[in-house]
């Protein structure tokens, strides 16, 4: 059997099952202590007075920690723009996600118990809540220190002549399109534990998506050399891009080596739900034009989202974004404008998609609304302009080899029901509710019981870039060891790629195994840790099976031509990989070499929707992937399931919202996510393997790509239903039962 395109059973399963995998709330350390966050109560305001000796004075309290106790008081991803913490006279919040002070107590409820005995007075300063509040003239500025207006970042593409594009259309589609915000809702809120080595070093034990960056966040802000720092993850109980940026690491080592003890901290829930970014909000106006036998001619985007307060992956997001709005077609004349503003809303950040499920959503409802105006099967329309190998970019540059959103599209389309004619591709006949769904599955959370509904299919596709982007120098490093005398009896696998719940761990072993020619029992892995690795880069980005895959390949082939060469064993090996080059976007053009290499995904779903009730409840999907080469089918499998689900959620069921910056949905009885009531009862993952040239045994990135596409293919379905275009997510019950009833249907 071959370790690569075999669905082995995850090495951690039984621990996870069993409880046995310790996660960061499970460490405790002797003699620890415990901490607080004091969070402000008001979303913008100057700190007039504090006096932290009233909770100094309350029983088992050790320390108080505030903005003079951090030696370099900012930290960002990518940007310096956030206080590691706010407190003190004179210090501003920005928004209710900011860290006023900290408190450590020899117990959490002592702890907590004096948070509300810190005398803090604030004066509140003018806020904007709003993409529009923040880019009207003499907007209150949310960073006055960073310039004359909340645009944190902008780009911009210009290809060909926007105007004699248009003119040349023959059918123009132009609508206004929004998304929301989305939390993570990872099941472990954040958590850990940071104690001083006895060499002098700060470790940190705790979850994140990438411990070198961590580590280097964590020194920054203390003022110390990244090598006094040690960040090692534990179980991490889901990201989803909520664990890039900084939650408690910072503080927890901050606390650590003031004090010289160690310190625990655990959110709840609702910490964690204001304590961390969400998905960006967006809204974009577009229009696009074609020809009447359906070639694309022009299109044009004008996009903003919602930063928040502070940047996090905000510029990076947005550079995702403008590309993604265009979709995966080849459009000779392009004018897009993209920017992302700072707001005293929570911060925006990362999120399964990176930018990709909005600027899909744009591109995917416009090509749905156009092959309506002209008449065409909107699966024909896709594939007289998707992009085929060779084909150029908006950019201008040429699409990286490996091009296959074609065969995924014919593939998703021929699952679902379309079928191939002599005039095109035609979309299945129309489904009712009398189409029996195999199994039966007919208790749905919101049910309330016999109503009048209606189905309908829809189907959406997306590409996604693999690896870091626009520029960033990515690289992945990787140490293999080999032990034995004769016959190599064991390899030790050194890699600091962070396992986040997807099975990335799993997919290592099984690669390194491969490259070794090696039963996966011979080999350990030593991951997430930064006394023991080097940098991998980040667990997002779809990058972690592409980048590390290369990297042990490359350090499995040196190991081995050391121990045929019999030098001195065990034979030790690192390599780094480092793929082909990016370029950023011309300031001027957008002309760049934006992306390593891409994924490419089609979805339909089927959808029944409750024409009294609104509720829109997703019965099939079917998700198409080229994986390139299918490390672990199931798992991958695990993943396409997952993704839809997630993204159903984002859909039809996530609502979270924010009132002049404060959270109404802080926990889990307000913020609704789905429940095994709500996901499809029928998922069909269909993998494609057309390898990807630079990829490890031609192997793409997948974790993201399932979400994408999903939201539009539900809109398009819900169309067919009702014959209602939905130009604003999510498809709560409530938006779509008015909208009904404006239209005489409910």
């Amino acid at each position: 059997m071959r370790a690569t395109g075999s669905s082995l059973p995850r090495f951690d399963a039984r621990l996870k099952v069993t409880g046995e995998l310790p996660y960061p709330a499970d460490v405790n350390l002797p003699g620890q202590l415990y901490m607080k966050v004091l969070w402000p109560d008001r979303p913008h305001a100057r700190i007039v007075h504090f006096d932290p000796s009233p909770a100094l004075a309350m029983p088992g309290v050790v320390a108080v920690l505030a903005a003079d106790d951090v030696p370099v008081n900012e930290y960002g991803l990518n940007i310096y723009d956030q206080p590691v913490l706010c407190g003190k006279v004179g210090g501003v919040v920005r928004c209710l996600l900011d860290q006023v002070a900290l408190v450590i107590a020899e117990t959490e409820a002592q702890a907590e118990a004096a948070l509300s005995r810190i005398a803090i007075v604030y004066e509140d300063l003018p806020s904007v809540f709003s993409i529009a509040e923040a880019l009207a003239p003499g907007a209150p500025l949310v960073h006055p220190e960073r310039g004359e207006s909340n645009v944190l970042w902008s780009y911009r593409i210009r290809r060909g002549d926007i105007e004699e594009g248009f003119a040349r259309a023959d059918v123009i589609v132009e609508h206004t399109y929004t998304s929301a915000s989305q939390e993570h809702a990872y099941l472990q809120p954040e958590a850990g534990v940071a104690h001083v080595l006895p060499d002098g070093r700060i470790e940190v034990i705790t979850a994140g998506q990438w411990v070198h960056k961590d580590r280097q966040q964590i020194a920054h802000a203390l003022n110390l050399p990244p090598e006094q720092i040690v960040v090692r993850y534990v179980g991490v109980g889901g990201a989803f891009g909520g664990r890039e940026d900084m939650s408690v690491q910072i503080i927890l080592a901050l606390a650590a080596w003031k004090l010289g003890r160690p310190v625990k901290i655990v959110w709840s829930r609702q910490e964690s739900i204001r304590g961390h970014h969400k998905r960006h909000a967006m809204v974009a106006h577009a229009r696009l034009g074609a020809t009447k036998d359906g070639r694309l001619v022009a299109a044009q985007v004008d996009v903003s989202t919602d930063a928040g307060a502070y940047a996090y992956t905000s510029t990076k997001v947005l550079g995702n974004l403008t590309l993604a709005c265009l979709g995966p077609y080849e459009i000779p004349n392009v004018w897009v404008d993209a920017r992302t503003v700072y707001t005293n809303n929570l911060a925006a950040g990362a999120f399964r998609g990176f930018g990709g499920p909005q600027g899909h959503w744009i591109a995917e409802m416009q090509m749905n609304r156009l092959a309506e105006a002209l008449g065409m099967d909107p699966v024909e329309l896709r594939l007289r302009n998707v992009w085929r190998e060779g084909s150029l970019l908006a950019t201008g540059s040429v699409a990286p080899p490996g091009v296959s959103i074609a065969p995924v599209l014919e593939a998703c389309a021929t699952a679902a029901g379309w079928r191939r004619t002599a005039q095109g591709w035609q979309r299945p006949a129309p489904v009712t509710t009398e189409t029996p769904l195999e199994p039966a599955h007919r208790a749905f959370s919101l049910a309330v019981g016999p109503a009048r509904k209606a189905r309908g299919i829809g189907i959406a596709c997306c590409f996604k870039n693999v690896g870091f982007s626009l520029g960033y120098v990515d690289e992945c490093w990787a140490t293999v060891e080999l032990h034995g005398q004769g016959e190599i009896e064991r390899a030790v696998v050194r890699h600091a790629g962070a396992e986040v719940g997807q099975g990335a761990h799993q997919v290592m072993l099984q690669m390194a195994a491969e490259a070794l020619g090696l039963p996966i029992e011979r080999i350990e892995l030593i991951a997430a840790d930064t006394a023991q690795t080097e940098n991998s880069g980040s667990t997002s980005a779809s990058r972690m099976t592409f980048m590390a895959g290369n990297a042990i390949l490359g350090a499995a082939r040196l190991a081995k031509a050391m121990w045929e060469n019999e030098e001195d064993r065990p034979c030790i090996a690192t390599y780094r990989y480092v793929p082909r080059p990016t370029t950023p976007y011309d300031p001027e053009t957008g002309a760049a070499d934006p992306n390593i290499s891409y994924g490419y995904c089609a979805q339909a779903a089927e959808v029944e929707v409750d024409l009294e009730t609104g509720h829109v409840q997703v019965l099939r999907v079917w998700s198409a992937n080229d994986v390139g080469h299918a490390i672990n089918p199931q798992m991958i499998e695990g993943q396409i399931e997952g993704g839809v689900s997630q993204s159903v959620g984002w859909a039809t069921l996530e609502d979270f919202k924010q009132d002049k910056g404060r959270v109404l949905t802080d926990r889990l009885s307000t913020y609704l996510v789905p429940t095994a009531l709500d996901v499809p009862p029928q998922v069909h993952p269909i993998l494609l393997e057309i390898p990807d040239p630079q990829g490890p045994w031609g192997a793409r990135g997948v974790a993201e790509m399932p979400f994408i596409p999903t939201a539009p293919a539900i809109a398009a379905a819900v169309h067919a239903a009702t014959g209602i275009w939905f130009h604003d997510l999510p498809l709560t019950p409530e938006k779509v039962a008015l909208r009904l009833r404006e239209a005489g249907l409910g």
